[in-house]
């Protein structure tokens, strides 16, 4: 009994798996992924200024950011995540909620050494160093409230100018001609709907205010008529009768 429980057991998890796994390559079949990077060594990230715990790496020519946990990559106009740096990346289908707070000029500000003015003495991170301890230099805050960065003498931008900062970057982000490419594939879907909608309204408007309003017309119209029939036949007895009309009014 226990052997046939157990053989059962066996053969619902060679179906079931390979099932759910070819589900998961179904979903990513029609997307391409980014090429490989060549690493000679696990690259060093920098801590970005004005962001909630934003690395990036400097000395990579592709933008590859660590946030959260999650290695990302902006290829062609859409996104990528990994747990690794270097393999394993699957497609995010949006863009991830930190990337507008990074300064698209950063990588000027990295070669100068300066932040908006301000001395920027940054520190490279290795990699082993940042997996140990991202986790508590977010809780800590570590970078903002401690460090400001490694910006000398800077102040954080108030919530107010970093949320219009992040609209701008939002509008911009979206102009790029690598992002439009992929924008027309959903506006087409989307403006036939609204097509579609006035077209089934349309009928329901014109049919209140076409016979209701002719009807009353034409009903109205037949009854002035009639007694304008009969003096068309007595009018050949001539002019006399407008004389006796105003006589008896």
């Amino acid at each position: 009994m226990k052997t046939l429980l157990f053989g059962t057991m066996l053969f619902v998890l060679v179906i079931v798996v390979p099932v759910s796994t070819m589900a998961q390559v179904a979903i990513n079949v029609n997307i391409p992924l980014p090429p490989p990077i060549a690493f000679q060594a696990p690259p060093d990230v920098i801590a970005m200024p004005d962001t909630n715990d934003v690395y990036v790496a400097p000395d990579v020519n592709a933008d590859l950011f660590f946030w959260n946990g999650w290695w990302w990559r902006l290829w062609e106009g859409q996104w990528y995540r990994s747990y690794y740096y270097d393999r394993g990346w699957g497609y995010y289908n949006t863009v991830p909620s930190f990337y507008f707070d990074v300064d698209p000029g950063w990588r000027g500000y990295y070669r100068d050494h300066n932040w908006n003015g301000h001395r920027w003495n940054y520190e490279l991170i290795r990699n082993q160093q940042l997996q140990q301890n991202w986790k508590n230099w977010h809780n800590d805050r570590h970078w903002e409230r401690q460090g400001t960065w490694g910006v000398q003498g800077y102040q954080p931008r108030p919530p107010q100018q970093r949320q219009a900062l992040r609209q701008q970057r939002q509008q911009q982000y979206q102009q790029r001609p690598e992002v439009k490419q992929h924008q027309p594939q959903r506006q087409p879907q989307a403006q036939k709907r609204e097509a579609q909608k006035p077209q089934v309204r349309k009928p329901e408007a014109q049919k209140p205010q076409g016979q209701p309003q002719r009807q009353p017309q034409e009903r109205v119209q037949q009854p002035q008529r009639q007694p304008q029939a009969q003096p068309q036949h007595r009018q050949p007895q001539g002019k006399p009768e407008r004389g006796e009309g105003e006589h008896q009014k």
